[in-house]
């Protein structure tokens, strides 16, 4: 035994040499599928991508799992089982072209050149990634819940002995550092670390969830942490479904012992995984065929047939046809999601202040009629889109929470209206949410902000989204003989807020229950016939994206001049239809006819866009704006008293204050009902509700029984 001691040393040098030799024979091989692989074209598509990599000054390049599994499948076998082997020798295969093309950049990015896997073919689910894919590259989809801050990693750190200046290098293993215990030269034990000749990555924690499309019954969603290095930080923000290629690795745990106040390892392991490339789910959620690189992606081809699309006489009416087709009827509705999707552009003044862009729509409705199914197909069709029910909601989860991670540091954690950004948050039973928890919605909805302040962190975060809501009526059905405040349990400023506010009423109608019901029934007989669109939805999807992009249509003068008369014939104080508009319905007016323009793909706004604008406000009107004491238009019941009322309360005040005199001597109850009949505005039940009312709201009191007062 004691005879083979001293041999150990070189049989590991035999060891780390022939490793040696089969990793430069591995990037030798690599080399010359990079060197001569080509396209269909006759191009050379990896030497030109390495050849660009200085224009582009990038430090890595993605190989194409399928192109080089065409080229050597055996060694494509690899890349899944010995993913660290094959990286390092693509890596090296990488830098040696580089030398010969760019030597100067070559050495100076050599230390963090990377190769990634795209269009990876071996995918498990997050459920499947046990014990026996430990080491070995998988492609996994999931949905990005959190990112951590980016910080420095390091992948090489030198100490410099003070005796003797010697450096001795640490290297990284896993995400573990040793330091050395004593300098090489003159084994001095002080040594300080030397950071001009040390390496650091950018490196970047992200939790991946399971999509909510692959969870099995019953089960809670499976996450798993991911590492992320280099040029991948920052690459997906939260709320992004995306596919990742990356290799499976494990950590030790730690336990802290009763009686032990510091920790030990166990024999308990940690999965977790190093990314390796982050690739987009395109088209809609459910569909995970198609990849890119791009968030949305957007091709050649996509485009020239939404320029088609855009051209054609009837393109309006199939974009409303195409949208929840499934969903029988209620036009105006799909029309204003539409234009809610697309919305108009946020301006910024000169002075920092903004103007808001987003449209935001509330759907209030009897129990049954597809307000829920609207919301559900708009959150999945819309570029950017979330859903969420009321009941479920709380303020954090709404707008943002500041949590504590396991390191102690306070981290804030986006809601559902920052993941949301310039996209469009859908919120079902919107009178559910609680009081405290709605209210965080006032600046969200006017101001697209959303500021927070706990635990020391201090922030405002931008939440430029466009809320679509749906709102069940307090008595179970909508009672038509109550203005709509008294429907809805929902504050006036947060009514205000809305563009546009339907009623949706489920009224018996032979001829339209016959339509609806043959509609459900053909559902029912055919599903794939009957829930098609006119259009394909995943090119509706990508329409509404392309549309999204769209610069801002400038307002013609004939559309400013429809829609300063609509606004002005509004406001007129002195005829009897008078109704009490604010600018911020003036400004909603805008906003329609410009996301109509943008929905056409116009450069223009128009007098038909205008005019398509003042048709929905109608509409809206005709529902939710009735005064039901007059039956007459009036915007003041959505900002709690319409016209007539306070007219009315006006008229009330006058009389009570001309029997009163100057003197304010007592008003007798029935000398003063007597007067306000006279005026032929107010029946007897409803003087002495007047005189009930004023006395609530201490206008009035009684000084004796049958005698009133002014308070």
């Amino acid at each position: 035994m004691s005879d083979s001691d001293p041999i150990t040393p070189s049989s590991n040098m035999q060891e780390q040499e022939q490793e040696e030799q089969t990793i430069s024979a591995l990037s030798n091989e690599l080399e010359r599928f990079l060197r001569s692989f080509k396209d269909r074209d006759g191009n050379y598509k990896y030497f030109d991508k390495i050849n660009n990599m200085m224009a582009a000054s990038s430090t890595s390049i993605t190989i194409d799992y399928i192109d080089f599994d065409s080229f050597a499948p055996s060694l494509a076998k690899d890349i899944t089982h010995k993913p660290d082997e094959m990286l390092s020798a693509f890596n090296e295969a990488v830098t040696s072209i580089l030398l010969e093309i760019h030597p100067e950049y070559a050495n100076t990015i050599r230390e963090h050149v990377r190769v990634r896997i795209g269009n990876y073919a071996v995918q498990k689910g997050l459920r499947d990634i046990n014990a026996d894919v430990i080491n070995k590259l998988l492609g996994v989809s999931g949905m990005v819940v959190r990112s951590s801050e980016i910080k420095p990693l390091g992948k090489r750190i030198a100490y410099r002995c003070l005796n003797c200046n010697q450096i001795s290098f640490s290297q990284l293993k896993g995400l573990v550092l040793k330091k050395p215990l004593r300098c090489i030269n003159c084994s001095e034990k002080e040594l300080e670390m030397d950071v001009e000749h040390s390496l650091f990555i950018d490196f970047q924690l992200v939790r991946l969830q399971e999509l909510p499309e692959d969870l099995p019954a019953g089960q809670l969603p499976h996450y798993i942490e991911v590492t992320i290095l280099g040029d991948l930080v920052d690459q997906c923000r939260p709320g992004d479904r995306i596919m990742l290629t990356g290799i499976v690795r494990i950590d030790q745990e730690y336990s802290f012992g009763s009686g032990n106040p510091t920790s030990q390892k166990t024999s308990l392991f940690r999965l977790r995984m190093e990314g390796n490339n982050i690739e987009y789910l395109g088209g809609r959620p459910g569909d995970k065929k198609t990849r890119s690189i791009e968030r949305i992606s957007i091709s050649t081809e996509d485009e020239r047939q939404i320029l088609m699309l855009s051209k054609k006489p009837d393109i309006y009416d199939k974009l409303i046809s195409s949208f929840a087709p499934h969903v029988h009827g209620h036009e105006v509705i799909k029309e204003s999601i539409l234009l809610l999707i697309v919305g108009s552009i946020t301006k910024k003044l000169d002075d920092g202040s903004t103007r808001r862009g987003d449209i935001n729509v509330l759907l209030v409705g009897d129990p049954g009629t597809a307000k829920s199914e609207m919301l559900k197909f708009a959150a999945k069709i819309a570029p950017r889109g979330l859903y969420t029910s009321g009941r479920g909601s709380t303020a954090a989860g709404l707008t943002a929470a500041v949590v504590r991670d396991k390191s102690g540091i306070m981290m804030l954690e986006a809601g559902a209206v920052v993941l949301g950004d310039q996209g469009l948050v859908c919120i079902d039973e919107f009178d559910k949410i609680k009081a405290e928890d709605r209210s965080a919605l006032h600046e969200v909805m006017e101001q697209q902000t959303c500021s927070v302040a706990k635990g020391g962190i201090v922030a405002t975060l931008n939440a430029r989204t466009s809320i679509l809501s749906a709102a069940n009526p307090m008595y179970g059905k909508y009672d038509p003989y109550k203005n709509i405040t008294e429907n809805v349990n929902l504050p006036v400023p947060l009514l205000t807020r809305f563009d546009l506010v339907y009623v949706i009423r489920d009224l018996p109608e032979k001829e339209k229950d016959s339509k609806i019901a043959s509609h459900i029934l053909e559902i029912h007989k055919d599903v794939k016939k009957s829930s098609q669109g006119t259009i394909n939805i995943d090119l509706f999807s990508k329409y509404l994206a392309f549309a999204k992009q769209i610069a801002e249509p400038e307002l013609t003068g004939e559309a400013i001049s429809i829609i300063r008369d609509y606004y002005m014939k509004m406001r007129n104080v002195d005829s009897d239809s008078m109704i009490t508009v604010t600018p911020r319905q003036l400004e909603g007016l805008i906003r329609l006819a410009t996301a109509r323009a943008r929905l056409l793909l116009k450069d223009k706004v128009e007098r038909d866009d205008a005019e398509r604008s003042l048709f929905l406000v109608q509409r809206m009107l005709e529902t939710a704006g009735v005064d039901v004491n007059t039956g007459k238009v009036d915007l003041g019941v959505l900002h709690g008293k319409p016209f007539s009322e306070i007219s009315k309360l006006k008229l009330f005040m006058e009389i009570f204050s001309s029997i009163s005199g100057e003197d304010k001597n007592d008003v007798e109850e029935n000398v003063f009902i007597g007067e306000l009949i006279k005026t032929g505005k107010f029946t007897d039940s409803d003087a002495r509700m007047y005189i009930k009312k004023a006395m609530n709201d201490g206008q009035i009191y009684e000084r004796k029984p049958g005698f009133y007062s002014k308070a």
